[in-house]
């Protein structure tokens, strides 16, 4: 696969449509059963297993300080693979529904606008325009901290 691809998974929470580098993502999965983890933030919702990995699911909407959403038939588990001090880290990020795999041309690319969003602009590439809207483009391997991703990893590893 080659290093920069224009290639997006999109996915909604809420009203906001955002989208994920094509590369980032490993699959995606329909809602299964999560085991909370005691003494994990909010919006860590737990680890589901995946092959026999447990694999730490993130609530992008609590992490993005959205208010929570009941569970839908559209709501999913977005596998994704992120670098993190160097090292590949697989976890789970719980959307209301994921749309498709479009192309975004660079040029069709804008930089973060600096407010009027609910997300932080350090997690933000970019905003896509496509027809009349935009698309969030999320920087997955921005999105969440060190910290965050070690209480993952101890999370994963109480299994």
């Amino acid at each position: 696969m080659s290093e920069s691809t224009n290639q997006y998974l999109t996915f909604t929470l809420g009203e906001e449509v955002f989208a994920l580098d094509i590369a980032s993502v490993r699959e995606v999965l329909e809602l299964t059963s999560i085991t909370k983890v005691p003494r994990t933030p909010e919006h860590i919702r737990g680890v589901i297993n995946l092959r026999g990995r447990a694999v730490p699911v993130v609530d992008v909407r609590l992490k993005f300080g959205m208010p929570p959403a009941e569970n839908t038939v559209d709501t999913c588990i977005i596998i994704v693979e992120v670098s993190l001090g160097g090292e590949q880290t697989v976890l789970g990020a719980l959307a209301d529904s994921v749309q498709e795999v479009m192309d975004i041309e660079p040029g069709d690319v804008e930089p973060a606008p600096r407010m009027g969003t609910s997300v932080k602009a350090d997690f933000i590439k970019g905003i896509g325009r496509h027809g009349e809207g935009f698309i969030i483009l999320l920087d997955i391997d921005r999105v969440f901290t060190e910290e965050e991703l070690s209480q993952l990893a101890s999370a994963g590893e109480g299994e």
